[in-house]
């Protein structure tokens, strides 16, 4: 199963990555989760040890350069739109209780072309990670879904939109929605997160009327607590644990509905 979560900054897309990520793990399935959030904090959320040592892919030059031709940087250069990257997800990722976490970095953004060896080997290791390997592949994403093309998008299958009771929010989840069919993605699911009450839950459900809502994860400050003191944030918990296995149960279901 490949799913991709993305989101406005903020509303849990990193603890329902990691939730997912672990769920699935205790599940007896191969997983490997990918943070695809500049700021994100997956490693840490996941609690791996020393997350602030983890080189994320986007800054590892000499493994650019090697396998696209042209040092990152470099003005008017030609490079590799295809480099071997079939080797790297086992190379260069970490593993910590049972799940493979490989942190990419940022991708370089439009006019800046002297990075675009960095972006060439990220775009072809997700989707050699979205299209050739058969584990559970978790994309914790930024805001937008910059790390998905034309060429992965038939191999997602589901992409999660995580919101919060509130206008940006939701604005944001529609900009997603937009993007992803663009490219082709059609199973789409939305995640209410910090749910604090049935007016917030009700708030969600007509402003985003039409959305298939995968679950609602309730607010615990137990997940705050855990986070201001270090402590792990998939073990704070309970409530919010148990509704991200409903929605883990959920995705198999829909899963079994695609396969057949």
């Amino acid at each position: 199963m490949k799913i991709a979560i993305g989101g406005k900054g903020g509303v849990g897309k990193t603890i329902l990555a990691a939730l997912l990520s672990r769920i699935f793990a205790n599940a007896g399935y191969s997983v490997i989760a990918i943070d695809a959030d500049p700021d994100g904090s997956l490693a840490a959320t996941l609690s791996f040890p020393y997350p602030e040592k983890i080189t994320p892919i986007s800054e590892m030059s000499n493994l650019i350069e090697e396998r696209t031709g042209a040092q990152p940087g470099q003005v008017g250069s030609f490079f590799k739109l295809n480099p071997k990257v079939d080797d790297l997800p086992d190379k260069y990722s970490q593993e910590y209780s049972g799940i493979k976490l490989m942190v990419m970095g940022r991708l370089k953004k439009g006019g800046s072309g002297c990075y675009c060896p960095e972006n060439a080997l990220l775009q072809a290791l997700v989707t050699h990670l979205l299209l050739a390997r058969n584990e559970v592949i978790i994309l914790d994403m930024e805001a937008g879904i910059e790390h998905l093309g034309r060429a992965t998008a038939r191999a997602v299958d589901k992409l999660i939109i995580v919101t919060e009771p509130g206008r940006r929010s939701v604005d944001t989840a529609y900009r997603v929605d937009k993007l992803a069919r663009d490219i082709g993605i059609q199973n789409i699911g939305v995640v209410g997160n910090k749910i604090r009450n049935q007016k917030g839950r009700d708030f969600l459900i007509s402003s985003l009327a039409g959305f298939e809502f995968l679950g609602f994860i309730p607010y615990d400050q137990a997940i705050l607590d855990a986070e201001l003191t270090g402590l792990s944030l998939v073990d704070a918990s309970q409530q919010v644990s148990n509704e991200v296995k409903n929605i883990y149960r959920i995705l198999l279901e829909h899963k079994g509905q695609i396969t057949d």
